[in-house]
């Protein structure tokens, strides 16, 4: 899969991926009231959490629609469908399938990470089959999952297997985008080395066996929003791909994401929700509207795209 990843990156010069969070706050009202009358004229009923799964898929494929030619991969962040219960997460199945009909490789961001049993129910739902009365049956179906390592290799290998069985991928949490990630990974271990370099370390042996043009399919979510770490984690990872999230909403610029990348400008694929699907609430994108939502996500990636390869000095 990883191999499918990149392929589609080379094709279109986009080591990105646009994150599909909606959030209410800035779904457009329009979309709410189109997905209401639509209920209605169907004698559907008024279910206020069935209206807004509505609105949230129609929200999804008018972005994808927008935006597929563009870009090799979506990131579905998988509680942001959850919140409206199961109407939201048929809205979740409704645009992985959509995805990868456009062409798209889908990478559920799902954190999942148990152990035993548990974590094999993950792998499949996500990644695999389940059998039921025989068949093997195919669920959610994304290409990749991100996965949190915490419990260890129990908790990973479940995965590691589906991913030789299916050719699929997973991305292990290492280094993540957030503030308060340092208060765990940063934590020092007797040797002296972060935490978060100890699981780069782990994250790197267990892809040895999943190899695939020079990189795994295990790879790694690294920050953005920490340039130094990630050109440690680079050096210390060389054969794992790596996801990083946090351009743009979350400060980081594309400078600070050339370490991530190899001499060649791979190994690497940099993740934007916010600044790519709500693009038109921000001054620079306002000419658009709500009513033309996708244009402004159309436009903001191509700023992007610009920015990105701009930074890898033309290595794209």
């Amino acid at each position: 899969m990883i191999q499918k990843l990149m392929e589609q990156i080379r094709v279109k010069r986009a080591p990105i991926v646009v994150g599909l969070d909606p959030d209410m706050s800035f779904l457009p009202p329009q979309l709410l009231s189109e997905a209401a009358k639509s209920r209605r004229e169907n004698i559907m009923g008024d279910d206020e959490l069935e209206t807004a799964a509505e609105a949230v898929w129609r929200f999804n494929k008018q972005i994808i629609d927008a935006t597929c030619d563009l870009i090799p991969a979506v990131k579905p962040q998988v509680a942001m469908y959850e919140q409206f219960g199961v109407p939201g997460m048929v809205a979740y199945w409704k645009t992985v399938r959509y995805c990868k009909e456009k062409g798209l490789i889908v990478i559920g961001d799902v954190k999942r990470g148990d152990i035993g049993s548990t974590s094999a129910a993950y792998a499949r739902a996500h990644l695999g089959r389940v059998v039921v009365m025989g068949h093997r049956l195919r669920v959610f179906d994304e290409d990749m999952a991100t996965v949190n390592p915490y419990l260890g290799t129990d908790g990973i290998k479940p995965f590691i297997d589906i991913c030789r069985e299916e050719d699929k991928g997973i991305f292990v949490l290492v280094k993540t985008s957030n503030p308060s990630s340092g208060e765990i990974q940063d934590v020092l271990m007797q040797d002296g080395r972060p935490l978060y370099e100890h699981v780069g370390e782990l994250v790197s042996k267990w892809g040895e066996d999943c190899m695939e043009e020079g990189y795994s399919n295990v790879g790694a979510v690294v920050g953005a929003t920490y340039p130094e770490q990630g050109a440690r984690l680079r050096r210390l990872m060389p054969h794992t791909f790596i996801l990083a999230p946090g351009y743009g909403a979350q400060g980081a610029t594309a400078k600070d994401l050339s370490a991530f990348f190899d001499e060649n400008g791979e190994g690497a694929i940099i993740n934007s929700s916010r600044g790519i699907i709500a693009a038109y609430t921000k001054e620079r994108y306002s000419r658009y509207g709500a009513e033309r939502f996708a244009d402004a996500s159309r436009a903001a990636v191509k700023d992007m795209l610009e920015d990105i390869r701009g930074a890898l000095d033309g290595k794209l």
